[in-house]
């Protein structure tokens, strides 16, 4: 244990070494994203963010493992949701986190070599802590990324989703839903459930739904495009279908959807027109 703290004293004092030796050596020509900018505050960013990191991992030699962890979760967080590392290649990443904790064998030398008293077993004990939490902290980061990635994706997808079904508020309580481009069955579903919320939330009592920017639907976008028809009359909202192409009254047809009930017009500037 004793031994112990001269190592942390040691590495702590030569923390800031530890990363001006890193990023000194860091090969430019064989790397990407934040590890090969020049810009002063992206490298002042990245040293400052490395010496957090030393001051966090040395800790392995003081605290138990659980404590080292849940310390060091904020900064792994951090670098995780760090704009200039997301835009880094992970496998860049994971690479100078190797090359530090090869740097904490040198150092681990280096100690030894002040400290000739010190057995060779106990070097290996230190490396074989390094090597083991070093891995464990590799792993909690590309999970933590990736959780973070995951849920920028799902956030950039609902917008995506909205933008792709906005209803566009008109007079007298009017709205209109342009739908454009290709109709999956999981953008016809939030279709769906936007048109209702946005219906309600706006006082829309009558919508206009455009169909002439849809080329092609498949059977079950169909159904699901006549299920919002449907839902829009149950929450008291009169719904206008215009632009309908032949190929989808075909597969409204084939689906035997009944027109009867539903408010068809041949485009939308008579849609409009009809509803003043």
């Amino acid at each position: 244990m004793y031994r112990n703290q001269e190592l942390y004293n040691f590495l702590k004092e030569n923390s800031r070494n530890l990363t001006e030796e890193w990023h000194e050596n860091i090969n430019k020509q064989n790397t990407a994203g934040v590890y090969a900018s020049n810009d002063p505050d992206v490298v002042h960013a990245l040293k400052e963010q490395n010496h957090e990191f030393h001051l966090h991992f040395i800790e392995l030699f003081k605290k138990e493992e659980g404590e080292f962890f849940q310390d060091f979760k904020p900064w792994i967080e951090k670098i995780a949701s760090d704009v200039e590392h997301v835009k880094t290649p992970i496998q860049f990443v994971i690479k100078e986190f190797k090359n530090v904790r090869n740097q904490y064998f040198d150092y681990i030398r280096r100690f030894a070599e002040l400290h000739p008293e010190i057995a060779r077993k106990e070097v290996d004990i230190w490396s074989d802590i390094i090597l083991k939490e070093m891995d464990e902290v590799i792993l909690r980061f590309i999970e933590t990324s990736f959780k973070y990635s995951q849920g920028v994706l799902k956030a950039q997808q609902e917008t995506i989703n909205e933008l792709s079904a906005p209803v566009i508020s008109l007079s007298n309580h009017q709205g209109l839903l342009p739908l454009i481009g290709d109709i999956d069955t999981t953008r016809a579903k939030m279709i769906l459930e936007n048109t209702l919320h946005q219906c309600s939330q706006r006082d829309i009592h009558h919508l206009f739904v455009d169909l002439s920017g849809v080329a092609m639907i498949d059977t079950m976008v169909a159904h699901q495009i006549f299920q919002l028809l449907n839902a829009l009359k149950l929450i008291g909202v009169k719904a206008t279908l215009s632009g309908m192409r032949p190929e989808i009254a075909q597969t409204a047809v084939q689906l035997g959807i009944s027109f009867k009930e539903i408010d068809i017009k041949t485009n939308l500037a008579q849609a409009i027109d009809k509803g003043k």
